[in-house]
C-alpha cells in the first residue's frame, strides 16, 4: 500500500468522479483508475461504487478512508515535523480560536510566526470547541484557543487554562440603557446574541435567573460576532460580550459598554491538543506565541502558574 493510494481515494471520495479527482491531482484518468484498482486488489474489497453518474464509496470504503485518511494525515505530519526540526519551512498549521482568542491573543502571534515560518501555510478556524472536538481527536486540527464547556471532554485531550474571563454587555452609543448599573435596570432590553461567542445567548438567562430577574428577551440570534456587533450597532438591541470586545467597540466609534456594578463571570480561555502526540515544530511555536500573548490579559492564569 503506497501513500499516494491514499491520496488518490480521498481525491475521488471527496471530487465524487476519476474526471474531477484527476484534474485536481494533475494526474491522468487511467493512471488514477489504476491505482484504486491495485488498493483495491491488495485489499481485497471493492472501495467505490461506480455508475455513468459518478464513484461513491461503499460501507467498506467507507470505513477504509476514514482509517486511511487518518493515517495519511499523521504521516504527513510526521514528514513536516522532520523538515520543520532541521530548518526547513514547510507544511501547514490548522487550529480553532473563538471570538475571545481572536480579539486578544492573535494579533500578537501572528506577525512573529509569519516571520518564523514564512512558507507555512496557516488554516484558522472561528468555532468553539464542540465543534472543533472531532478534527482535534482526528489531528485534521493542531490545537484550539477558547473557553471549555463544563463536561471534561475525556481521555486524549490536553487542556492548558490560559486565563480567566468576564463579560460586558455593549450597546450602541446613546443607548437609552447606556446609565444602567445593574441587570435589573435591563429587564425591559431587547438582545441580540450569538452562538459563536462563549458566555453568549446559552448563557445569558442563567444570569437574569441567579437574580431572581424574568428571562431576557433575545430578538436576534446571529452565527458571528461580527453580525452581532452590526445589529448592535445598529439598533437598541443589546448584546453581551467577551471583554476583549471593548477595545474594538471603542474603535469603532459606534459601541460603548454598559458599566454594571457586578462583574459577569465568562468561561475562562484554554489551549486545548492532543494528548497522544506532539505538535509539529510549527505548530508548538505558535501555541507557544499564544500563551506568552495570554500573559498580558486581565485575570491572566498563566502568567501565575
Amino acid at each position: 500500500m503506497k501513500l499516494t493510494q491514499l491520496r488518490d481515494l480521498a481525491a475521488i471520495a471527496e471530487t465524487g468522479g476519476l474526471r474531477r479527482a484527476a484534474r485536481r491531482l494533475g494526474l491522468s484518468q487511467p493512471a488514477l483508475s489504476r491505482s484504486i484498482r491495485e488498493l483495491e486488489d491488495e485489499l481485497g474489497v471493492r472501495l467505490f461504487d461506480r455508475s455513468i453518474g459518478g464513484m461513491a464509496l461503499t460501507e467498506a470504503g467507507r470505513t477504509f478512508a476514514t482509517r486511511g485518511d487518518a493515517a495519511r494525515r499523521e504521516l504527513e505530519r510526521a514528514r513536516e515535523e522532520a523538515l520543520q526540526q532541521v530548518g526547513v519551512d514547510i507544511g501547514e498549521v490548522s487550529i480553532g480560536l473563538s471570538s475571545a482568542a481572536h480579539v486578544a491573543l492573535l494579533p500578537r502571534a501572528i506577525g512573529p510566526f509569519r516571520r518564523r515560518f514564512p512558507r507555512v501555510k496557516l488554516h484558522i478556524i472561528e468555532s468553539l470547541f464542540p465543534a472543533l472536538e472531532a478534527g482535534i481527536r482526528d489531528g485534521s486540527i493542531d490545537f484550539y484557543v477558547g473557553p471549555m464547556a463544563t463536561r471534561a471532554p475525556g481521555g486524549a485531550i490536553k487542556i492548558e487554562p490560559l486565563f480567566d474571563n468576564y463579560r460586558v454587555v455593549i450597546g450602541r452609543k446613546g443607548h437609552p440603557l447606556g446609565a444602567a448599573r445593574s441587570l435589573d435596570e435591563l429587564v425591559t432590553a431587547e438582545w441580540v446574541m450569538t452562538s459563536a461567542i462563549a458566555g453568549g445567548d446559552i448563557d445569558l438567562r442563567p444570569l437574569f435567573e441567579e437574580r431572581g430577574l424574568p428571562a431576557p428577551v433575545v430578538a436576534v440570534r446571529t452565527q458571528t460576532a461580527l453580525s452581532t456587533i452590526t445589529v448592535a450597532s445598529s439598533s437598541d438591541l443589546l448584546t453581551i460580550l467577551p471583554q476583549q470586545w471593548l477595545g474594538f467597540a471603542r474603535v469603532t466609534g459606534l459601541l460603548a459598554p454598559i458599566d454594571l456594578a457586578d462583574r459577569l463571570a465568562a468561561p475562562g480561555i484554554s489551549i486545548v491538543s492532543r494528548a497522544t502526540l506532539p505538535l509539529t515544530p510549527a505548530a508548538r511555536y505558535l501555541s507557544d506565541l499564544l500563551h506568552r500573548a495570554a500573559m498580558n490579559q486581565p485575570d491572566a492564569t498563566a502568567a501565575r502558574d
